[in-house]
């Protein structure tokens, strides 16, 4: 039976630092704004988890006209925003915060300048007599400068600065409905409560101010109303890109009291329909009145209850970290990763082309003629192995024996070789070679990717030809070594020809004993032919002989010492192309395979 291994859920800082491994390796391969976006989520992330985690920022964003400046009020029990029906009356975002000491850093980060804290009144809370006087004080301010968008107060103690300044408003003074508290109270600690301007606003500074925000905060409450909820503006815009954010998304359907219920009824089910096509299938949908308080006590119970979660800020980075490596895996086409394939059937034809174009055949041709040519000048006649000597080296001729490749140290190569240079139809070849090596190992990838690894089979191609010719010039094509037959065959050559001079010697000295009408020596002989005679012709034909056999001998030495170069300067070969061809592919085809798991794990936070 075959056992599957169940899915691992990853931790945050895992996705993340997952996201941030993606984002290096796509670099200069993806989309630069893909990677740049991708990078902002990993920064945004480290500088949001290091500020306050125990506030929630819960932004209510809607379009002019949709009743969210009237929800702040009713929700926080403040005038603190103005409101207006038919022209955009918020400019920027101002905050409410219930327990807000420890929040101004968080609120820094945001950008909200205008904050108000909101106290509890009631004395619930268990007030002390200094903070009734700072509450009184805070009452006497608030009642001077009025509400709807005012001065803020200094009163010390809050925590919560301004440009050094501590900021406090503390009179619940906004009209509430009939049967409904006001504010939040105790329920909402640690809550911060953000009004955005329209995102809808004529004014392009409104809008971005929107923008920037709808990034930021922990949670989004969009107020929709029975006119607009349809709007394309915002369902193409905001919702619709936002579809990986459904753990951190509200949406209310405000005004409903302008409808009878069933109308109310049938809106919100249209707009559930639409947040379903949108991908935004179990978002929360709630019709409230600002006016009447309906759907307010849910709307209250939501917000508490993702607050005293204390998680909202974390499932935001987690849905921003997803949507990053959606952006990336789409600019890559990214697919499920696979093996990294291997090189070794890439290898031969590729290694030929370049073998061809190094010169590899006529070096190994050159190896077996200068084996032929050292055996000849080694093994044969000794008078007249000087003319062999006249002739070149065909190894050396190329600058590849040994003389030629040492200079002070053994190793040390002087310039280049002599070997002629790669030939247009050679370099056309291995050209080819390369581009169906690239196109052979990048099959089945994404279109960047495919190019990335071509780009990484040509990166080295400057280098390519000095490689090959360097890898040629430092093989041990075995030069050097002189086989035991040769000095063999050498010394029967010279026993040859001492047989011969002597022979020759003796045949002289009785020319010269009858020239010298001298008494007749004694005249042994093999056979019929005397002895001096045998000598001088069996030394001629024994020369003849071992110079032919050891031609043979050397015909069959030469092909051997040809295989064993050939064997090693394609291994040299090998070598070039593959730390200069194949090893940048394979490079980057594992790249590729970091990246598609490092965006698999930051996608979905999952691993096997």
């Amino acid at each position: 039976m075959k056992l599957l291994r169940r899915e691992k859920a990853v931790s945050l800082d895992d996705r993340l630092a997952a996201l941030a491994r993606a984002a290096d390796l796509a670099d200069g391969r993806l989309d630069a704004e893909a990677v740049a976006a991708a990078r902002s989520v990993v920064s945004r992330a480290g500088v949001r988890a290091s500020l306050s985690v125990d506030h929630t920022a819960v932004a209510l964003a809607g379009a002019t006209g949709s009743g969210k400046s009237s929800l702040f009020n009713l929700l926080s029990g403040t005038s603190l925003a103005t409101v207006g029906v038919t022209r955009p009356t918020t400019s920027t975002a101002q905050a409410a915060l219930w327990e807000g000491g420890g929040a101004g850093p968080l609120l820094d980060w945001l950008g909200v300048p205008r904050r108000h804290e909101l106290l509890d009144t009631s004395g619930s809370a268990g007030v002390t007599p200094e903070r009734d006087r700072e509450i009184r004080s805070a009452d006497v301010a608030q009642e001077e400068f009025g509400s709807g968008e005012q001065e803020l107060l200094d009163v010390p103690g809050s925590g919560v600065s301004e440009g050094g300044r501590e900021i406090r408003s503390a009179v619940p003074d906004a009209p509430v409905p009939v049967g409904q508290p006001s504010g939040m109270g105790g329920e909402a600690v640690g809550l911060i409560l953000l009004d955005l301007p329209d995102h809808d606003s004529i004014e392009s500074s409104h809008r971005l101010e929107v923008d920037r925000l709808v990034e930021l905060v922990d949670l989004l409450v969009w107020v929709l109303d029975p006119q607009k909820y349809a709007d394309a503006a915002v369902h193409d815009r905001y919702l619709r890109p936002l579809a990986r954010h459904r753990e951190v998304m509200v949406v209310v359907l405000n005004q409903i009291d302008r409808l009878s219920p069933a109308a109310a009824e049938r809106c919100l089910k249209d707009l559930r329909r639409l947040l379903d096509t949108d991908g935004l299938a179990g978002v929360p949908v709630i019709g409230v009145s600002a006016r009447t308080g309906a759907g307010i006590p849910e709307l209250r119970s939501l917000l508490a209850s993702r607050v005293a979660d204390r998680r909202s800020w974390a499932a935001r980075l987690a849905a921003d970290t997803g949507m990053a490596a959606d952006a990336l895996g789409e600019a890559s086409s990214v697919t499920t990763p696979g093996e990294t394939p291997s090189m070794d059937n890439l290898v031969k034809p590729l290694r030929d082309a370049l073998s061809e174009a190094a010169g590899v055949p006529a070096v190994v041709e050159a190896v077996a003629r200068s084996y032929r040519h050292r055996s000849v000048a080694a093994t044969g006649w000794p008078p007249t192995r000087w003319i062999r000597r006249l002739r070149p080296d065909p190894l050396r001729r190329l600058r590849l024996d040994a003389t030629s490749r040492v200079s002070g140290e053994p190793g040390d190569i002087v310039g280049r070789t002599s070997i002629p240079v790669a030939t247009v139809v050679q370099r056309s070849r291995m050209d080819n070679a390369i581009r169906e090596a690239a196109r052979n190992a990048s099959a089945g990838l994404p279109a960047p990717w495919t190019t990335a690894v071509r780009q990484a089979a040509r990166s080295h191609g400057d280098e390519l030809e000095d490689g090959l010719d360097r890898a040629v010039a430092t093989t041990s094509l075995g030069a050097a070594r002189r086989p035991l037959w040769w000095r063999l065959a050498g010394l029967a050559q010279w026993l040859a020809l001492a047989t011969v001079l002597a022979g020759g010697a003796w045949l002289l000295a009785l020319v010269a004993i009858d020239y010298l009408r001298l008494p007749q020596l004694y005249l042994p002989t093999a056979g019929e032919l005397p002895w001096p005679t045998t000598l001088l012709i069996g030394g001629v034909l024994l020369g003849l002989l071992i110079a032919l056999l050891s031609r043979v001998a050397s015909w069959l030495g030469g092909r051997r010492r040809a295989r064993r170069a050939a064997r090693a300067l394609r291994a040299s070969v090998d070598r070039v192309a593959r730390e200069l061809v194949l090893d940048p592919m394979e490079e980057e085809l594992s790249r590729y395979h970091r990246f598609a798991e490092a965006v698999t794990l930051a996608r979905n936070g999952t691993h096997r």
